[in-house]
Order: structure tokens, then sequence, then C-alpha cells
């Protein structure tokens, strides 16, 4: 098949086969090579070229210029974790170019780490507090569970009619339940919870 002459608005001046190179309307990112057969007077498909992309870059996507003059490597993080800097929160990125400005591709270390600027900062302040409140709630919940595996041997106690092995076991739960109250939670995470009793 006879190659197609183009003259410079890429019209067939004479028709044959012309490769073209596709590029996405929206991003102008190559994704195709293809051969058209051109008539006398057809210009080449949309969103196409004839001069080659560059070659495939790592870390890039090759994309058409803004102005349709060349090829340029567009950064190309598309899939990529990574994470607001308001919020922590990670989400994954779907679109060419460089990292938006509310995002970075680190982690935050805690659920308590604060954007500066330039890296992750652990706000202490909020982790120790989150720390003694989780502390207390533990506690709260050891108490509730001790005091209902006492209440039979109380009321037991109460009315008389308690064994000896299960008033050994009484005591040995109240005994527990006074170093769990002592437990100071303004020290978490260095907790020395109590045994509970067999």
């Amino acid at each position: 098949m006879t190659q197609a002459t183009l003259n410079q608005n890429l019209i067939a001046t004479v028709a044959g086969e012309q490769t073209v190179y596709n590029f996405a309307a929206d991003t102008r990112e190559y994704h195709s090579t293809s051969v058209e057969y051109l008539a006398v007077g057809v210009g080449i498909p949309a969103n196409a070229a004839i001069d080659a992309p560059l070659a495939a870059k790592a870390g890039f996507a090759v994309c058409r210029k803004a102005d349709l003059s060349g090829w340029e490597y567009v950064a190309d993080h598309r899939g990529e974790t990574v994470y607001d800097i308001t919020s922590g929160k990670q989400k994954p990125l779907d679109k060419l170019g460089d990292y938006p400005a509310d995002v970075t591709p680190h982690a935050p270390a805690t659920d308590y780490d604060k954007w500066d600027g330039s890296k992750w900062v652990t706000d202490t302040t909020a982790q120790q507090a989150a720390l003694i409140s989780e502390t207390a709630q533990k506690k709260a919940q050891l108490l509730t569970e001790a005091k209902n595996t006492i209440s039979l041997w109380q009321t037991e106690l109460q009315l008389g009619i308690i064994s000896d092995d299960d008033k050994g076991r009484l005591i040995a739960w109240l005994q527990y339940i006074k170093l769990l109250q002592a437990v100071d939670t303004a020290t978490a995470p260095d907790i020395n919870w109590p045994q509970q009793p067999q």
C-alpha cells in the first residue's frame, strides 16, 4: 500500500496509509498506534499524531503536550496510596500529574499524627489522653466483670448459706477489686494490671 502524503495541516494530498499515534482526549496520554488509510482531502483521526511518542519511562506517562506540538513525560502516581494531610486518611490516586498539594505519599505513624507542612508529627498530648481514656474504660469494664462475679457470693454471705470454698473465692475477688481500684490510669500505657483470681 502507498504511503499517504500529508500537507502542513495533516490532510492527505496523496491517498495512502499513515501510521498514527493515538492519545486520550482528556489526559492526552498515549495509548495505541494504528495504521489508517487516508483518502485525498482526509486528515488524520482526532486525538492522534504522526510523530512517534517518547519511550516509556517508569513513574511517568507519555502524553501529548497541551499545545499538541509534541510529546512529554507527565508524573504518573495513579494507583499509589496517598494520605490526606488534614485527616491522615488514605486514598488512592487516580489522576495523572504530581501529587496534589493536600496529600502526601508518607503514611502517618499513629492516629494522632498531624502534618506540619513537611512531615507527620505525633501529637503526644492527644495520644496520651486517648491512652488514659482507653485504660479508664478497661478498668471500668474489669471492675464491672469482677462485681458481677461476686454478686451471687455476696448474697449467699448475707443469707449465711455461703460455702467455705465460695467464701475463699469471694475474699480473693474482693482483694482483686481493691487492687484494680488502686490502678492509676494516668500512668498509661505503663499499667501493671492485677491478676484475676482463678
